[in-house]
């Protein structure tokens, strides 16, 4: 009996423990599929929040509402990651000539996921075609080609270089939470898109632009734990580079303080 307490004792003692230990936070990954189906995220992603001091667990694509919902609340943040273009048809639009490759379960499962975070009111990145989506999901709007859709001209936003490589700058808005975070107002960039935001959705606003005008960050206006950029930081971030390693660090940082 005496050995049952003191086994009894220790267990509690170790349960009090574990409870007291701080948790590292739970970052959701949002994942895309194969040609065969698997669900899949580029190792950059994984390896930034790993940097950053995050946990990564990637989101597999479903339909399902409540599914959705029960993952937004299992994380402490939520990343939407880059991929193939935004179905025009979830903003409205007819297919432009130009457009590319579409996954319209994808598309269901990231607006859903998206708004699920928000109103959550966990923190959000967007990146890419994430950034695209958070627009899209909240009644914004897209260029769904910029070559043949921008009449003025405008730089190369499909570059050649390597990935980590940045080719274009882009002009913060000066009191932006991007500004605030990064301690500039302009940054290098990688760049691999020809789709950008075309009609701001209502509740957000611009606080990033290349020279010839393209949106490249943006954030939500009365929830600046909601952010996005047009580019791909995680790629610099994933090969050890550390100037926009402070996109993760924040949102880790934020979602440390949600947990």
């Amino acid at each position: 009996m005496r050995q049952f307490f003191l086994s009894l004792f220790v267990f509690c003692f170790a349960l009090t423990l574990y409870a007291q230990t701080p948790k590292l936070p739970i970052i959701g990954i949002s994942g895309t599929s194969n040609s065969e189906g698997a669900v899949q995220v580029p190792a950059a992603y994984i390896k930034a929040v790993l940097r950053a001091g995050g946990v990564p667990v990637v989101l597999p694509i479903n339909g399902d509402i409540e599914v959705i919902k029960k993952m937004t609340a299992s994380i402490d943040a939520l990343i939407l990651t880059g991929g193939e273009d935004v179905a025009p048809q979830k903003y409205n639009e007819e297919p432009h000539p130009f457009l590319e490759k579409v996954n319209p379960g994808r598309d269901v499962f990231d607006i859903a996921l998206v708004k699920a975070a928000v109103e959550r009111r966990i923190p959000v990145l967007g990146i890419c075609r994430g950034h695209q989506v958070m627009n899209v999901a909240f009644g914004g709007t897209l260029y769904q080609d910029i070559p043949s859709q921008i009449k003025t001209e405008v730089l190369k936003h499909r570059q050649q270089a390597p990935r980590r490589q940045g080719t274009h700058q882009v002009i913060l808005e000066e009191n932006s939470v991007l500004a605030k975070i990064l301690g500039k107002t302009a940054v290098m960039t990688n760049s691999f898109h020809h789709q950008a935001v075309k009609d701001i959705a209502p509740n957000f606003i611009i606080t990033g632009r290349t020279s010839d005008g393209v949106v490249e960050a943006m954030e939500m206006r009365d929830n600046p734990r909601v952010y996005s950029v047009q580019f791909h930081p995680e790629s610099s971030v994933a090969e050890g580079a550390d100037e926009l390693l402070p996109l993760f660090t924040h949102l880790v940082a934020l979602a440390g303080d949600k947990r």
